[in-house]
């Protein structure tokens, strides 16, 4: 009776409107770490890689690469450290880290919206890539058919992806190093790849800020996305679990990948991995634009639904399971698609870029100022109505100011220094004002009573 009913228990296993407890933080951190590497190779970060390279130079484009690692990384560290040692991730956190139980929907529905914008993204560089062969299906049918093809994919959670990527990843590197063999053998290319500048550009200057102010809108995305998954982690594996998922991810994603993107780019003359890796492989080139956004989409797909459940769960009490919120996600991004999402994703990942590192700001600020250092408000993460106020003017202030003037700057209207730096800027600000408002307050906001039930060892103060 047990083993026929375990796929129903797996199925259930997600932990979507409550903490992951003790019981439960049973996957080791290769397996966990694994997952999140499906989110690394995405194409999007070679794309970026490609983008920076051809437009601003290889110079430029490693030092934002290494700058992204290293912010994504200690944000990501920081991120994991608190999801692993409470059971939560950002979605829950930010109700007793200074949003208030309503006040967190705010952050699930455009983080939920980000990954949908991710799933339609990606969904449609494999529309492209397989129209190439067979131009005579209409976009529009690949496009539907590569946001329903995630949902059984999907199905059953965070084991299911394991498996998932762990039989993909070795296909991945197979077809990723036929694409560096063959390039290298008949490369024309004459000169220094890594030294490579556009005409007229330079090393440093409005070509680097460029190349950090891109970067800025990827950052903090994958921080804040390792936290559905770091929850996981095992307690006898906690240290280790939290450097790996925490900073991994981030190093292949950006230095990695990134790396790989400035390579290709350069030596291809073009910024679209889609069409280049089609170019070079040919089919084998089509099927492996498939394979690394199928990686990336059923991750998309998982954080998505687990944000949507929170923010209806808060605002509507409505609790259908996770995979309703799969197969609404996967249904809206089908829609982007069939609205063309690619041609405003600029605009898009600013907007993105402001927000999510302000964030991330303000959960750090949080717990490592307000909660740990100036010892306001609970020593943990609450997430549970019947103890939280609605709405916490600490987080809720401090992400909506920043983020408004985070986009005033990112649009242009602070500066171009600003501009390119907005989401650090805006970050900083976050991170200010979170501790000035949680001071201002003196923590009245935090929680209605306090638990009883919460064992010292989830403390994050």
């Amino acid at each position: 009776m047990v083993e026929i009913l375990k796929p129903h228990e797996e199925k259930k296993d997600d932990f979507a409107l409550e903490k992951v407890p003790v019981e439960g933080r049973s996957m080791g951190w290769l397996s966990i770490t694994n997952v999140t590497l499906g989110v690394a190779t995405a194409m999007l970060f070679i794309q970026m890689g490609s983008l920076m390279a051809i437009q601003f130079g290889a110079v430029n484009a490693l030092i934002a690469e290494v700058y992204a690692t290293i912010v994504a990384g200690v944000l990501g560290i920081g991120i994991c450290y608190y999801a692993a040692k409470s059971g939560l991730n950002v979605n829950l956190m930010a109700r007793g880290g200074g949003f208030g139980y309503f006040g967190a929907s705010i952050t699930s529905l455009i983080y939920a919206t980000n990954f949908i914008m991710y799933c339609a993204i990606e969904g449609s560089i494999m529309a492209a890539a397989v129209h190439e062969y067979v131009s005579f299906i209409p976009i529009w049918g690949l496009m539907v058919f590569f946001g329903l093809i995630v949902i059984p994919l999907n199905w059953f959670g965070i084991k299911q992806l394991d498996k998932l990527q762990k039989w993909s990843l070795p296909l991945f590197v197979v077809l990723l190093g036929a694409g560096f063999f063959l390039v290298s053998k008949h490369s024309t290319f004459e000169g220094s790849i890594w030294a490579f500048l556009p005409e007229g550009g330079g090393v440093g200057g409005a070509s680097l800020l460029a190349c950090i102010g891109i970067m800025n809108g990827l950052v903090g995305i994958m921080a804040l996305l390792v936290s559905d998954y770091a929850r996981f982690i095992k307690k006898e594996e906690f240290t280790i679990g939290v450097l790996a998922v925490g900073f991994l991810p981030q190093l292949v994603c950006f230095l990695v990948m990134g790396s790989i993107g400035v390579w290709f780019g350069v030596q291809m003359g073009e910024e679209n991995p889609g069409i280049y890796f089609v170019q070079i492989l040919g089919i084998g080139g089509a099927l492996f634009t498939i394979l690394t956004q199928l990686r990336i989409n059923i991750t998309n797909l998982y954080s998505s639904s687990l944000s949507l459940a929170n923010f209806f769960e808060n605002v509507f009490n409505f609790k259908p399971s996770r995979n309703f919120w799969v197969v609404f996600t996967s249904i809206m991004a089908i829609v982007l698609m069939l609205g063309g999402v690619l041609n405003h994703i600029g605009s898009l990942l600013t907007f993105q870029g402001v927000f999510l590192l302000s964030w991330a700001a303000v959960l750090l600020s949080d717990a490592i100022v307000v909660k740990r250092m100036l010892k306001i408000g609970p020593r943990y993460f609450e997430h549970r109505q019947e103890y939280l106020y609605a709405w916490n003017p600490v987080g809720v202030g401090s992400l909506i100011i920043a983020s408004i003037v985070g986009s005033i700057a990112a649009f242009g209207y602070m500066g171009i220094f600003l501009q390119n730096i907005a989401a650090f800027f805006a970050a900083i600000l976050a991170f200010i004002l979170t501790v000035v408002l949680a001071v201002a307050t003196k923590g009245k906001y935090y929680s209605k009573k306090t638990a009883e039930d919460i064992g010292t060892d989830e403390y994050i103060a």
